[in-house]
């Protein structure tokens, strides 16, 4: 059977490259070079690239038409938009590149590139084609070929089609139970079944097709009642299908060639069938979309995109085909299961947003009209008996792709026409009746009533209500702009509206009208509860007809006019406008007051969504728009008799009412506060343009200012405070550096802008887009910042814009008698004794009206003259002196505050109504004087006392005084040798975070462990990827690469050892039962998250006191004239010799007795077990075995990695080696070299002695020592490490127990030191050059004085020595000289000190000059082996020194350079074109194919995804990864644990961008980065995991080891 490699070969030799020879009449090659050369056909500018899923596109925000227009990388970068605001997102794949495209750009339309030469044509090739393709494609099941297609072969083939009903799984499990085939089988097929839309699974007879067909069928149909489509087709119809869709492909590059082709293809899809009822190619290809799998429509897509939608003439035809065949289209769409992107109707967005083509299928196909035609018949079977929308039990999927319909129509309407023709006019007013039409079966749906009683049984419908209420959102306002660019237009939309508005009959009276008295006032209005009558809060004719647009608001008056000049013989009544608006409030009043709570919570989300950002603007705040119309017409007395009556306070007012009833008391308190707000709202809110004379800049800014006065907010908080436009723009841009000052964010959180003091005075309490928490952030915050300031506490009014003059009479609501009649019940309430008809938050908007009416007097006044100003509040306000006094007096409501602006503002506009308040401030006055006379008399008084007693004053000393210190004389003394300083107290008394109870920790008393956490890690590797085995020389060897090390870390946190044992067995009964707690602790591998701060820990290090030095100098000293070097290597030596014979003679028994010693408690022993057991099971990924020989090499190796690890993080960030870790560090460090010191007490001596042996080998001769490793093949940190910890077994023997004297250990310590420090120079001197072996011993025997070769041997040996001292201050206590806890000087300089600490000479060159007989040999000994040799000839590699340090790679500081390397990225396993999710490895660089099946690897017998495989070689399964399409790092610590992480790229407002939602800009934050590092080298990522998760509470578990 050939491969699909050979069948391309056979395809494009036997087929294709005919068809071009016919097409050409020549060889096609030569037919491209001569069209090169030749000018045919005419140029275009065009690029119409078309994006395949997930790759990146951008939009110009400063030069696009609309969002949807878009460009691709290339384009974008050879464009004058890159230097614009844009933003960035990855394509769900389908459209095309717009560049070229004049109508989609205000400037630049044209990259640089786009300037291609086009071709020739051949209508007879192509009519063929497209009519084989298209007779393909639209083939049914039981269709016949034609005889010349059909072939002899008599099989068939079961076809199985992809649908979006069934899973993975299940259609594994019907093809298993169908075809007999193994899981992988049916998984291939699944896979290939979702990728490419069918896949043939059985070929045979008829018959045994119809069987499987039947099988699949049943299988299916019993899990989700729905069967899975499967058609069974003769191998003919198969084959010719396949290669149809092969010819789709060539037929794209074909007419790629030339403009000339492009167009007779397209001539030849759009020309009409010689069957008049016949429709043309591309229609038929067009119905039949729903039927074709996802591999068809993506060929057929694709060509329409770059043929159709190329040539702007044949653009125009087929946009009025498609037009044509919109609600069959839709219809089809709306039954199939696939995803819009997929489905030709996404095709829209190309066609609809370009403003001629939308002008000409309005003018011409009526397309407003088809389009909301084609919603209402979607939704017709959901119209109650009153025609009206009623949604209960809707079919959510078939209702989500119904509101995308309302896409196309908002597509159309994104730019409104600047020139209309008459029957553009006609046109679209025959739509707007259309959409009239929609919006009447909206007018009043989903009534509400409320609940008396029981609570509602069945929560009643509403997201789908809202749902279709936030698509139309941009809608309305779009028909708003386009009625507001022609007066005719506005007239005639106003005139249908306002009859549609009359036709509704929603919400009807049921009484006859009566009589209202109220402060001599009459109002004539029938009555309606909106506590007992149906309501209904979608109103959307209603508020249509406010007009909220700036040129609309000011048509506003003639449109009134019109209509009552027209329709109208009598007064109009403005009321019936307002009434449906007021029930809304009301409703939102009453839910507030929680009169409908038995109603459920569907009552309180539509009234959240109602006042929510998301519908506000066509919602509550056109009600409000439309009341303050009603306000600015009817009489104010009457307007706000209305209100009174629709709360159902007026007989509460008129002194009618009473109740003992506490809950009913309590309604109406909330009911007064709410209409108290409404009436603020209604005067003070003028930020509307029509409204008052401001800009919609001015909306934003105002807008702004009230979101900051809440908290400092980021960018993105904001945006999301703020209602978007058609564009989704907010605005925001354009006014934020006005009113506030942004601060950078630091290594976390974001960056927050903050409101300017400028700005504070605008602050409204009130303000009408507050929900009530924020009203009372707000008003907290502003008191606290004002406090801090010093400035005046009252948050009084603003001083808002003035009115329109069509407004302007909404201010007599503020001096009418019914509005001086309700504040001087609500005050007299407030000072009546027992009165409970009151509350603070009333009185607060009570003086807050007070304030507004004197704020509004006052600028009349300074305005016009006394005698032109009507406005007489203040006059008035005489009434309720008294009352305002009281309340003031008592400090009700905030009076306090208040009291001092309120009486300058009544003294400005009316001085002779302030006889109370003078009164009043005249004994305020006189408190005051009394208070400050007291005052004076207690300062006098304490004078007089300290004066009298003087002297117990004067003989106070001072604290420091030079008098009382004691100098200090400090001598010091180095750690190693004869002259080793003093260790000071170890362990003080520590706290059990557990159990609280203090222990000092001790050698026979019970053991205090530390939390900690072992890993391997990879932080130090020279060779990333390599892997170590312990078949050869590791771990007792551990390789100069450092390739895989054993780190442990500590919290640092102290617990018993009982007390942890109880703990941890706690933590593995409960844990078991958690859900998916094993994505954050592996309790088969003994993790446990710390008690206190919840750090991730999977063993414990138990605390082992420090014994003191106790060293004689003097005889120390005499002891060092006879124990110099070569006598110590002899005697060390010969004490091996003298091991040999009692190790072979204990080689039977030396694994089974093993001697324990008294020397610490049984606990202690217990917990050095326990520790080591982790360290080697962990560190060797072995299974537990505490008998195991490399248990205390694993021990050493932790302690030497831990010491590397700390020094090279110190080195990285620039602090001292001394005093700059944290003391949970520290204390960490310390156990675990105390720990690993002590134990070899848990081993058999006889293998540490052997392990000495082995170790000492490598530096010195020791006899019968086979197999000895080169100094070039150790580190030779961690071998000091093993011999130090080691070498005390030399002097213990079996059943006797000896320890080495302290004189012996500081030997012992400075000699190796010594030995090590030589071997490492040594190698530092050979690795840098290929130096002889003759040449390099001259160098040693002479000199080495150059420079050069100091400074290498100086930085090469300096890390070496830099962990040496931190290994043995842990180890002794010696503490070090404070110079070394310093950061002022570089490390470099801090080389003498280091030398001085570890009793090493300054120059060490001197070490040779020294032990110039004994060491000359050993270098010799060093530089002879074989390894040693080949490494001087270059043939292996080395190690130089110093080491490299690692860091994380480099990233460019420009996001879009990732997202462009991510665009080209071509997976290394995978030839098509799917989308990838390209996963960029921190740690090396490689780009990965993550979350891909094509790229799923078997590790230890599992099938892992690329991540996990690269994260196991490259960070010893430590994985942190950027995904560049999600914009994310993603942490991974094991194959089923990881996390999310914000990726170190933040946008110009100081914000990370996940899953590039925003589409902002980025670029990198370096301080980000570097936290980033610093937790990847501090080893604390499998901890940051850890956290995440539990904080996250993780519900559904996450296939990680699948990334």
């Amino acid at each position: 059977m050939p491969q699909p490699v050979e069948e391309e070969q056979q395809v494009q030799e036997h087929i294709l490259y005919p068809l071009e020879c016919f097409l050409f009449g020549e060889d096609p090659s030569d037919g491209l070079q001569k069209l090169e050369h030749k000018n045919y056909g005419s140029s275009s500018q065009q690029c119409g690239r078309v994006f395949k899923e997930g790759e990146t596109v951008y939009s110009c925000r400063d030069c696009a038409i609309d969002p949807t227009c878009v460009l691709c990388m290339d384009c974008f970068q050879n464009s004058v938009h890159k230097g614009h605001r844009y933003k960035m997102h990855a394509s769900s794949g389908g459209g095309f590149c717009d560049c070229g495209d004049l109508e989609a750009w205000k400037t630049g339309p044209c990259c640089s590139q786009h300037d291609l030469e086009l071709q020739e044509r051949a209508q007879t090739l192509f009519q063929v084609l497209l009519c084989y393709i298209t007779d393909l494609m639209v083939w049914e099941e039981g269709d016949e070929l034609s005889e010349e297609m059909k072939m002899n072969e008599n099989t068939y083939y079961c076809v199985l089609y992809n649908d979006e009903h069934h899973s993975y799984d299940q259609v594994i499990y019907a093809l298993q139970r169908a075809i007999s085939c193994d899981h992988n089988e049916a998984h291939t097929h699944t896979a290939l079944i979702d990728k490419e839309g069918r896949r043939a699974v059985k070929r045979g007879t008829l018959r045994t097709c119809q069987q499987v067909k039947d099988l699949i069928r049943s299988n299916s149909e019993h899990i989700t009642q729905q069967a899975l489509r499967v058609e069974i087709l003769h191998s003919a119809v198969m084959a010719h299908q396949t290669f149809a869709l092969r010819l789709g492909a060539w037929l794209q590059q074909i007419i790629g060639y030339s403009v000339g082709f492009r167009q007779v293809f397209c001539q030849v899809a759009l020309e009409p069938g010689a069957d008049s009822d016949k429709p043309c190619l591309i229609s038929r290809l067009m119905l039949h979309d729903a039927r074709l799998y996802k591999g068809a429509r993506k060929v057929i897509h694709e060509l329409i995109f770059c043929s159709l939608l190329m040539e702007t003439e044949y653009k125009k035809q087929f946009a009025m085909k498609f037009t044509e065949h919109y609600k069959q289209l839709q219809e089809d769409f709306i039954s199939d299961d696939h995803e819009r992107n997929i489905s030709v109707t996404a095709l829209s967005v190309q066609i609809f947003t370009v403003p001629t083509l939308a002008r000409q299928l309005i003018e011409e196909g009526s397309v407003i009209k088809v389009i909301i035609d084609t919603v209402m018949e979607m939704l017709r079977e959901h119209l109650d008996n009153n025609q009206r929308f009623h949604f209960q039990g809707y079919n959510s999927d078939k209702f989500f792709r119904v509101q995308v319909i309302f896409h196309d129509l908002r597509y159309i309407l994104i730019s409104k026409p600047t020139t209309w023709t008459e029957q553009l006019r006609g046109k679209f007013l025959e739509g707007f009746s259309a959409f009239l039409g929609l919006l009447n079966c909206m007018q009043g749906m989903e009534e509400v009533k409320r609940q008396f009683g029981q609570h509602i049984e069945v929560e009643p419908e509403w997201e789908a209500g809202f749902s279709i209420q936030i698509q139309l959102r941009h809608i309305l306002s779009m028909f708003q702009d386009w009625c507001s660019s022609d007066e005719r237009v506005l007239l005639l939309a106003f005139q249908e509206c306002h009859r549609a508005l009359l036709r509704c009959t929603n919400q009807p009276f049921h009484s006859e009208p009566t009589d209202s008295y109220m402060c001599k006032h009459i109002l004539h209005k029938r009555p309606y509860k909106v506590s007992q009558e149906p309501v209904s809060i979608h109103l959307p004719i209603t508020r249509l007809l406010t007009l909220s647009n700036t040129s609309l608001i000011s048509c506003v008056c003639v449109c009134f006019f019109y209509l009552f000049i027209f329709f109208f013989k009598e007064h109009l009544d403005f009321s019936a406008f307002a009434e449906h608006p007021l029930r809304c409030v009301v409703l939102a009043a009453e839910v507030s007051a929680e009169m409908w709570r038995r109603n459920g919570l569907s009552l309180v989300s539509q009234v959240y969504y109602y006042q929510d950002v998301k519908c506000r603007d066509e919602m509550f705040d056109k009600d409000i728009i439309m009341l303050q119309i009603a306000a600015s017409k009817m009489d104010p007395n009457h307007f706000l008799m209305l209100i009174l009556l629709r709360f159902e306070l007026f007989e509460v007012f008129n002194g009618n009412c009473s109740s003992k009833d506490q809950d009913l008391l309590k309604q109406w308190n909330r009911l007064t506060e709410e209409m108290l707000n409404l009436l603020i709202v209604i005067v003070g809110e003028r930020y509307v343009p029509g409204i008052s004379n401001v800009t919609k800049q001015d909306v934003t800014m105002r807008e702004v200012i009230h979101l900051l006065c809440i908290e400092p907010m980021a960018h993105s908080s904001l945006v999301k405070g703020l209602p978007e436009n058609e564009s989704h723009e907010t605005g925001l841009e354009s006014v934020i550096a006005k009113v506030a000052t942004f601060k950078k964010p630091g290594v976390s959180g974001h960056g927050l802008y903050e409101l300017k003091k400028e700005c504070l005075k605008e602050f409204n309490p009130f303000f009408y887009h507050y929900t009530k928490s924020q009203h009372s952030k707000a008003e907290d915050a502003q008191k606290k910042r004002r406090a801090q300031d010093g400035s005046d506490k009252a948050l009084r009014p603003p001083v808002p814009p003035p009115f329109a003059p069509a407004f302007s009479s909404i201010v007599r609501l503020l001096c009418c008698d019914v509005f001086i009649h309700v504040l001087r019940r609500v005050l007299q309430r407030a000072v009546e004794e027992r009165c409970t008809l009151w509350s603070e938050a009333m009185i607060q908007r009570a003086l807050h009206l007070v304030g507004q009416a004197l704020i509004e007097e006052k600028t009349q006044l300074e305005a016009s003259n006394v005698d032109e100003v009507s406005f007489d509040f203040s006059h008035k306000a005489r009434s309720m002196s008294l009352c305002l006094s009281l309340t003031l007096k008592k400090k009700r409501g905030g009076g306090g505050r208040m009291k001092k602006w309120i009486y300058s503002m009544l003294l400005t506009c009316a001085p002779h109504t302030l006889y109370f308040f003078q009164d009043r401030k005249r004994k305020a006055e006189a408190a005051k004087l009394h208070r400050q006379k007291i005052m004076a008399q207690m300062s006098a008084m304490q004078k007089n006392f300290i004066e009298t007693h003087k002297m117990l004053y004067d003989n106070v000393p001072e604290s420091g005084s030079q008098g009382e210190m004691f100098c200090l004389l400090k001598h010091y003394c180095g750690i190693l040798g004869p002259q080793q300083g003093v260790c000071p107290a170890d362990w003080e008394a520590l706290t059990c975070i557990l159990c609280q109870e203090e222990q000092e920790v001790q050698a026979q008393a019970p053991a205090m462990v530390l939390t900690a956490c072992v890993q391997r890690s990879t932080v130090l590797t020279q060779y990333r990827g390599k892997t170590l085995s312990t078949k050869g020389s590791y771990p007792l060897f551990m390789p100069p690469d450092l390739a895989v090390g054993t780190h442990t870390g500590s919290c640092g946190h102290v617990m018993h050892a009982t007390c942890w044992q109880k703990y941890f067995e706690a933590v593995q009964n409960t844990t078991r039962n958690r859900l998916h707690a094993e994505l954050i602790i592996d309790l088969e591998n003994g993790e446990y998250m710390c008690p206190l701060c919840k750090s991730l820990c999977n063993t414990v290090v138990p605390l082992i006191p420090l014994e003191p030095s106790k060293l004689n100098y003097e005889s120390a000293k005499l002891v060092g004239e006879v124990l110099t070097l070569p006598r110590w290597i002899q005697i060390v030596v010969a004490r091996i010799k003298g091991l040999r014979p009692a190790q072979r003679a204990g080689d039977e028994s030396k694994h089974c007795s093993v001697l324990v010693r008294p020397k610490y408690s049984s606990s202690i022993t217990e917990m050095l077990v326990v520790c080591a057991t982790t360290v080697h099971r962990v560190g060797l990924q072995t299974a537990p075995n505490e008998l195991c020989p490399h248990v205390p090499v694993m021990t050493w190796n932790t302690c030497a990695y831990t010491i590397q690890a700390i020094e090279n993080m110190l080195q990285e960030e620039g602090k001292a080696l001394f005093g700059s870790l944290q003391n949970r560090q520290l204390s960490g460090l310390k156990a675990v070299v105390q720990f690993s010191a002590v134990q070899r007490l848990k081993s058999s001596q006889t293998v540490t002695q052997k392990h000495f042996t082995d170790m000492l080998a490598v530096l010195v001769p020791v006899p019968d020592t086979e197999g000895t490793l080169s100094v070039l093949e150790v580190d030779f940190f961690h071998l000091l490490v093993g011999l130090v910890l080691s070498i005390p077994a030399l002097y213990q023997e079996e059943n006797v127990d000896l320890q080495p004297s302290a004189i012996s250990t500081a030997y012992n310590h400075l000699h190796l030191v010594q030995l090590l420090t030589m071997a490492h120079i040594t190698w530092c001197i050979c690795a840098p050059r290929h130096l002889s072996l003759s040449l390099m011993s001259h160098r040693l025997r002479t000199s080495v004085s150059g420079s050069m070769m100091a400074d290498r041997v100086r930085r090469g040996v300096l890390p070496f020595l830099r962990c040496a001292a931190l290994f043995f201050n842990c180890l002794t206590g010696v503490p070090p000289p404070e110079a070394l806890s310093s950061t002022a000087d570089s490390p470099d300089s801090h080389l003498p000190l280091l030398c001085s600490y570890l009793a090493l000479p300054c120059n060490l060159f001197q070490l040779f000059q020294e032990h110039r007989d004994t060491v000359t040999p050993l270098i010799q000994r060093w530089c002879g082996n074989e390894a040693i040799l080949k490494a001087l000839k270059g043939e292996i590699n080395i190690v130089r020194y110093p080491r490299k340090r690692n860091r994380l790679i480099d990233l460019p500081e420009d996001y879009s350079v990732l997202l462009n390397q991510a665009s080209h990225f071509k997976c290394p396993k995978s030839s098509d074109d799917e989308r990838k999710h390209p996963t960029l490895c921190l740690f090396c660089g490689t780009m990965l194919c993550s979350q891909s099946p094509c790229c799923h690897v078997q590790l230890d017998g599992e099938e892992v995804g690329a991540c996990t495989a690269h994260a196991a070689s490259c960070g010893a399964g430590v994985g942190m990864f950027l995904r560049v399409r999600e914009c994310e790092i993603v942490l991974m610590a094991s194959r089923t644990r990881g996390s999310t992480y914000p990726a170190p790229y933040l946008d110009d407002y100081g914000e990370t961008d996940p899953q590039l939602g925003r589409g902002n800009p980025l670029h990198l934050c370096p301080e980000r980065y570097k936290k980033l590092q610093q937790l990847w080298q501090q080893h604390c990522i499998l901890e940051e995991i850890a956290r995440s998760l539990e904080v996250l509470n993780v519900m559904f578990a996450f296939e990680w080891q699948m990334l």
